[in-house]
C-alpha cells in the first residue's frame, strides 16, 4: 500500500474511516523527516491492513496546529478513530513496527474503558 498525503480537509475523515491510521507529520526542510521517510514508506508496503498518511506541515501549518504537533517528525497512530500513540522524533523500522504490532493488539474497549473513566473523573 502506498502512503497517501493527507490535508486539513480529508485528515478527520481518514482517521475516522480506517481501522488504524498512522500519520507522519513532516517537513521537506526537515533531515530527520527525510531520513524516516524510507523507513515509512518501507513499513507502509509491509502492512495492507494499516493507512499510512503524512502531513506536510509547511503546506499545512493549521493542521499541525489543530493537533499541536510541536517537533517533527511527530508519529500519531490511530485506532478506530482514536488517537492511541503520538511522539515526536524518527523511529528505527524495529521500533517503527513494535508500534504497529502494538496498536494493532490493542483491546480497543479496554481503551474506550479507560477514556470513559477519565471523562467521569473530570466531571466530577
Amino acid at each position: 500500500m502506498s502512503v497517501t498525503n493527507l490535508t486539513a480537509a480529508d485528515f478527520e475523515s481518514t482517521i475516522l474511516d480506517n481501522e488504524i491510521v498512522l500519520v507522519d507529520f513532516w517537513a521537506p526542510w526537515c533531515g530527520p523527516c527525510r531520513a524516516f521517510a524510507p523507513v515509512f514508506e518501507r513499513a507502509a508496503q509491509d502492512h495492507h491492513g494499516v493507512v499510512f498518511a503524512k502531513v506536510d506541515t509547511q503546506a499545512e501549518p493549521a493542521l499541525a496546529a489543530t493537533v499541536n504537533i510541536r517537533s517533527i517528525p511527530t508519529i500519531m497512530a490511530f485506532r478506530e478513530g482514536i488517537l492511541v500513540y503520538s511522539q515526536a522524533g524518527a523511529m528505527p523500522k524495529p521500533a517503527l513496527e513494535d508500534l504497529i504490532s502494538q496498536v494493532e493488539r490493542l483491546d480497543m474497549a479496554v481503551v474506550r474503558a479507560k477514556i470513559a473513566e477519565r471523562k467521569a473523573a473530570a466531571s466530577a
